[in-house]
């Protein structure tokens, strides 16, 4: 495999058009440097934004793409049009996926319909005649508020008062069409990825979250910090807690018809895990959640991000 893997050519994109765009520069270029650890002879990092991207990738004659793109035009189905398109195998999610994934309001449905838990909340829609007073008094005043289509917490608002809560909807209208706004669930924070290498669907290694005193919730702020500040691995659960979590992770993974990784947020409650959303490209930084898991896992993250690629490219000779 060491010698196939130095005849090809992989395409990293990263950029895009999305408020994510920085970050996912650091995804890519994570993701690049472990392809070419994992012995891809040629990676070229290919900016989806630039002018030049679609004569590039035409030119560029290659095997698989590896799509290290969030929010807007990556997570969203867009990129995986194009990539279909032109007859280019991508790694993770197909278009559809993406989409079902991406739209917050959508994915929940699916969740509901494969039995996961999801907390209460109301989809406002731009141009509703909203009434604020009608959503405090079905949801209370602890909310958060979001855009429906976005990701790295652009955009969100942890409401703590209902005066509060207009502000916080005019907010999230700035980033899209679309709005949720939610019960604020109270728990432990977890994230669960989720890899299939190509024969078994696997949950990784559980993240607690614990968001510094300083921050309302795990905003852009925190993110992005030292991960052994605020990754706690595995996390400190309930052993039941810990297994309904990971099954979970994979329910919603297999619902939403994902492939190849995804990651699912949850609040871990007094009733146990609850869903919030699952991402189809998590992030790939140095401080990201799902590399943190893959290490954690006991894996290399070259290795798995080699075997994306490589399932790929079957996944699309198989079609």
């Amino acid at each position: 495999m060491a010698v196939q893997r130095e005849s090809m050519r992989i395409a990293v994109l990263a950029g895009g058009i999305s408020s994510e765009r920085e970050i996912s520069f650091s995804s890519g270029k994570n993701a690049a440097a472990a392809l070419k650890t994992a012995g891809f002879g040629t990676v070229d990092l290919l900016d989806p934004a630039d002018e030049s991207f679609l004569d590039a990738i035409r030119a560029g004659k290659y095997d698989a793409a590896f799509i290290a793109l969030h929010g807007a035009g990556g997570e969203d189905g867009m990129i995986q049009h194009i990539m279909e398109y032109l007859g280019i195998p991508y790694t993770g999610s197909d278009a559809l996926a993406s989409a079902c994934s991406a739209d917050k309001e959508l994915s929940k449905l699916l969740y509901e319909r494969a039995g996961i838990p999801v907390a209460a909340g109301v989809a406002l829609r731009r141009g509703d005649d909203i009434d604020p007073g009608s959503i405090v008094a079905k949801l209370g005043e602890r909310l958060f508020v979001k855009p429906a289509i976005n990701g790295s917490s652009y955009g969100v608002t942890k409401v703590d008062a209902a005066d509060q809560l207009p502000a916080a909807i005019d907010l999230a209208f700035e980033y899209g069409d679309e709005v949720l706004v939610e019960f604020c669930l109270e728990g432990t924070e977890i994230t669960v990825g989720v890899y299939d290498d190509g024969t078994t669907l696997q949950a990784l290694p559980i993240v607690e979250i614990c968001t510094p005193d300083d921050v309302d919730f795990y905003d852009l702020d925190v993110k992005y910090r030292d991960p052994s500040d605020i990754h706690v691995i595995p996390a400190r659960l309930e052993e039941a807690d810990y297994a309904r979590a990971q099954e979970l992770a994979r329910a919603a993974h297999r619902a939403l018809g994902c492939s190849g990784f995804s990651r699912s947020d949850f609040i871990v409650t007094t009733d146990g895990p609850i869903i919030l959303e699952t991402n189809t490209i998590p992030g790939m930084t140095d401080t990201s959640l799902y590399p943190d898991e893959v290490r954690h896992a006991g894996m290399e993250f070259s290795d798995v991000c080699a075997t994306l690629v490589e399932s790929a490219i079957a996944r699309h000779n198989a079609r």
